[in-house]
C-alpha cells in the first residue's frame, strides 16, 4: 500500500484535480467533500478513490472521519487543506456569520485536520502539509476582507509550522493560485471575467491541473528541502518578492 493523502474539498474543481494527480502518482487518496453527494460519486467513479463527507470545521466531526479514513487506508502521510469557501461583501454590509463562516471552513478548518494528523507524521518522521491559500490572501480584494484574511492566515500558520516540523521529516507548504479554470471562476460574469483575464500577463486563467502538479511536487521526495515557502501560481498577475 503506498502513502495515503488526504485532500480536503477534493472533489470538485481544483481539489479533484489534485486528487486525480495525487491517485495518477501512487497514493492512496481520500477526497473529503461537504455537501455535493452526486459530485463525490461521481470523483469516486472517475477516480477509483474513496470519497469522506464530513464538516472540516468541526474538529469533532474531523476526528472521527480521520479515524476511519485511517481504518480505511492507513495513517495520513499528506494532507492537501484545499477546502474553502466565499461569502463575499463589502465590509460595511458584512455580518458576522459571513466572517465566522469563511474563517472557520477556509483558515479554522486547517487546524482542526492537521493537528489531528501531526503527531503520527511526527512519530513516522514523514510528513508533507500543503495549504492551499490565494493570490487573494497576498494582495488582497474588495468585498473579500473574511477571504482574504482566511487565506493569509494560511501562509503564516505555514511559515511557522514548518519550523516545527522540519526536524521530524515534515513540511509545510502553501499554494496560492491565482485565477483558474472552474467552475466557480467561469461563473463570473463575463465582462468582469474579460477583465480579470486582462490582467494577468500570460493573457489567461490557470489550469486546475497546474496547481495539482506543483501540489504533488510539493508532496514528494524530492521536495525535502523545500518547507515554509508560499508557491505563487497566477500567471504573474501579482509577483511577490
Amino acid at each position: 500500500m503506498g502513502r495515503v493523502a488526504l485532500v480536503t474539498g477534493g472533489t470538485r474543481g481544483i481539489g479533484k484535480a489534485i486528487s486525480a494527480r495525487l491517485k495518477a502518482d501512487g497514493y492512496e487518496v481520500a477526497a473529503n467533500y461537504s455537501g455535493n453527494a452526486e459530485a463525490a460519486k461521481l470523483c469516486e467513479e472517475e477516480l477509483a478513490i474513496k470519497c469522506y463527507r464530513f464538516n472540516v470545521s468541526s474538529f469533532e466531526e474531523t476526528g472521527a472521519s480521520l479515524q476511519q479514513i485511517e481504518r480505511d487506508l492507513g495513517p495520513v502521510d499528506v494532507v492537501v487543506n484545499n477546502a474553502g469557501i466565499t461569502r463575499d461583501a463589502p465590509f460595511h454590509k458584512m455580518s458576522l456569520e459571513q466572517w465566522n463562516e469563511v474563517i472557520d471552513t477556509d483558515l479554522s478548518s486547517v487546524f482542526n485536520v492537521t493537528r489531528q494528523v501531526w503527531d503520527g507524521m511526527r512519530e513516522r518522521g514523514f510528513g508533507r502539509v500543503i495549504n492551499i491559500s490565494s493570490i487573494n490572501g497576498q494582495k488582497g480584494q474588495f468585498g473579500q476582507a473574511n477571504y482574504s484574511a482566511a487565506k493569509a492566515g494560511l501562509i503564516g500558520f505555514t511559515k511557522a509550522l514548518a519550523q516545527e516540523g522540519a526536524k521530524r521529516g515534515i513540511t509545510v507548504n502553501a499554494v496560492a493560485p491565482g485565477y483558474i479554470d472552474t467552475d466557480m471562476v467561469r461563473a463570473v460574469p463575463e465582462k468582469v471575467l474579460e477583465g480579470i483575464v486582462a490582467g494577468i500577463p500570460v493573457g489567461r486563467l490557470g489550469e486546475a491541473g497546474e496547481i495539482a502538479s506543483i501540489c504533488a511536487y510539493l508532496a514528494s521526495e524530492e521536495a525535502a528541502f523545500i518547507t515554509g515557502a508560499t508557491m505563487t501560481v497566477n500567471g504573474g498577475q501579482y509577483i511577490t518578492g
